[in-house]
């Protein structure tokens, strides 16, 4: 996976030059603001550079990444199976095999749905439609995460170029952004209130980019990514030296 850190005057500048160093879009990436930086007397004395850790999503394309999917597809959907291995020689459409593979979990797991495909440039959306879909979501959507990062292997198993999948099913995406960002603001007030750093619960990178998102603008409080996937989490801290406005 490609990664950066990035310095400039502001965070956005060091963004915009991790981006153009790793040939990447913003929504393409991680970011991690390490230190959002200072500008200083008068703008030069005891200026200090603002730094970000930009990462790049999901370029693991390795075999390493295929083994565990056959076993954890047998895991979580007993009868359905994939093949990784495929047929280098043999051309396939990379989305009509993830849409193949789909449909194959959904019979399995008794549901009854319509499946929509929508390209835009290097991001795919499927969008399962039916009746009783919440089996396919799971709790806080971790059975619809599991099954997006297995079509997302699936799909790039057969694809010449990075592909990233996008899986919603009931519109349980924007309600899940929705429902972030409110816990990233009561986090964050809950930090500030107590100055000490609050812990969130292991997220999937699409997932910790709302909150980091959510935050990125929040004077009072910083954000920053802990731990290995799939067990990754934010930390949410308070600023030293930032006081509360505490209203009349």
């Amino acid at each position: 996976m490609r990664e950066i850190t990035s310095t400039g005057s502001t965070v956005d500048e060091a963004v915009q030059s991790a981006l153009e160093k790793l040939n990447a879009k913003k929504d393409e990436v991680e970011i991690r603001v390490i230190d959002e930086g200072k500008k200083g007397f008068l703008g030069i004395f005891g200026q200090k550079p603002a730094i970000v850790n930009v990462k790049v999503l999901g370029e693991d394309k390795t075999h390493e990444d295929f083994n565990p999917l056959k076993e954890a597809v047998s895991e979580l959907f007993p009868k359905t199976s994939v093949d990784l291995e495929g047929n280098d020689e043999q051309e396939v459409d990379p989305i009509d095999e993830a849409k193949s593979f789909l449909k194959d979990v959904l019979k399995n797991m008794g549901v009854q749905a319509f499946i929509q495909v929508k390209r835009e440039k290097k991001t795919v959306y499927f969008n399962v439609e039916g009746e009783k879909l919440a089996i396919l979501i799971g709790k806080r959507g971790q059975t619809l995460n599991s099954l997006q990062l297995l079509t997302q292997l699936v799909v790039n198993r057969y694809a010449k170029e990075y592909i990233q999948v996008v899986l919603d099913a009931e519109n349980y995406r924007k309600r899940r952004e929705e429902t972030l960002s409110q816990l990233a603001q009561k986090l964050a007030n809950k930090a500030t209130k107590t100055k000490q750093e609050v812990s969130l619960e292991p997220m999937p990178s699409f997932e910790r980019k709302v909150i980091h998102s959510a935050l990125v603008r929040d004077n009072r409080v910083k954000t920053y990514s802990v731990g290995t996937e799939p067990n990754r989490y934010i930390v949410i801290a308070p600023k030293i030296g930032h006081t509360q406005k505490v209203g009349k």
